[in-house]
């Protein structure tokens, strides 16, 4: 019988944790339909930014091929020759249960800190979220300049993403940064994820797309008020914000999918346990039964 209690306490267990992950795997994919609008909807936004910072450079270069005259571009564009310290943001989560999410994470920020050794650059570390911080101080704590909770852990805010430029621009120059990168994930679908590092400042001027047909619809050319210099500057601080913004909800949705995933498992490795012990069970029940049965039936007849 105590074969049978133990079968019992775990099939209890087991079940409890089924409903559990059950459960967990239904908020994860509600978070991540939400993730999934936001990268849409930004979509648009985004490339509208970009078509405007566009614009004025193919009006530079114009002018640049007509009176031979280079302009002078904001600080955010400017390609800085040789930059010998960079910032590393690094994008993860505050909590677990979401497969080798964070790991992955943590190993994609590691490579580029191995790069940026080899070719004798130095660095320093902000975190955004624990898991990530938790596994890169084991060996760079003396290197991480900041750690701050995860953008998804209250619901992501597009004003989150300003905030944060600030912080970045601030601990840029207490350290006298050149260079910014951002190191996260790229949602793709559910399943699978590409963990990259991003150069966010400056801004590359590859990253912007530029081609003969921005400056005009049709017949009709665009203008510039108040200045194609002032229009530039607004516009390239949106497009930062906005990137930094699309890193987060890419982040937000590829935590959000590796924990459906891991709990879809979890679910079914749970379903498949509760039929080994209940087969497991009922085996055991049957057993008892037989054998008390075996000794009814002997007793009656001895007597």
């Amino acid at each position: 019988m105590a074969g049978l209690k133990e079968l019992r306490r775990r099939l209890t267990s087991v079940k409890s944790t089924e409903k559990i992950t059950t459960a967990m795997k239904l908020v994860a994919s509600s978070r991540l339909s939400k993730a999934q609008g936001m990268i849409e909807k930004n979509k648009p936004y985004l490339k509208l930014i970009e078509n405007s910072i566009g614009r004025v450079l193919l009006s530079y270069q114009n002018d640049t091929n007509e009176n031979k005259k280079v302009p002078s571009l904001p600080k955010l564009l400017n390609k800085i020759e040789n930059p010998n310290r960079y910032l590393l943001l690094v994008l993860s989560s505050d909590k677990g249960l979401c497969g080798g999410y964070n790991q992955n994470v943590a190993k994609k920020a590691i490579e580029r800190i191995k790069e940026l050794k080899e070719n004798k650059k130095e660095f320093y570390l902000a975190c955004f979220g624990k898991k990530a911080y938790q596994i890169l101080k084991k060996e760079f704590e003396p290197l991480i300049v900041v750690h701050k909770p995860s953008f998804s852990s209250g619901g992501i805010a597009f004003q989150e993403a300003k905030n944060a430029l600030q912080t970045v621009e601030a601990l840029m120059q207490k350290y006298n940064c050149s260079v910014c990168e951002i190191v996260h994930s790229r949602y793709k679908t559910a399943v699978t994820r590409n963990f990259v590092s991003m150069q966010m400042i400056p801004i590359s001027q590859e990253s912007i797309v530029i081609n003969d047909n921005l400056d005009r619809v049709g017949d009709a050319y665009f203008d510039f008020k108040p200045s194609r210099e002032e229009i530039l500057l607004q516009s390239l601080q949106m497009l930062l914000v906005n990137r930094f913004f699309e890193a987060m909800i890419h982040a937000e949705a590829s935590e959000e999918g590796a924990r459906m995933m891991a709990m879809d498992n979890a679910t079914d490795n749970a379903k498949e346990m509760i039929k080994e012990l209940t087969l497991k069970y009922n085996t055991i029940r049957q057993s008892l039964i037989t054998t008390e049965l075996t000794e009814i039936i002997s007793g009656a007849e001895a007597l």
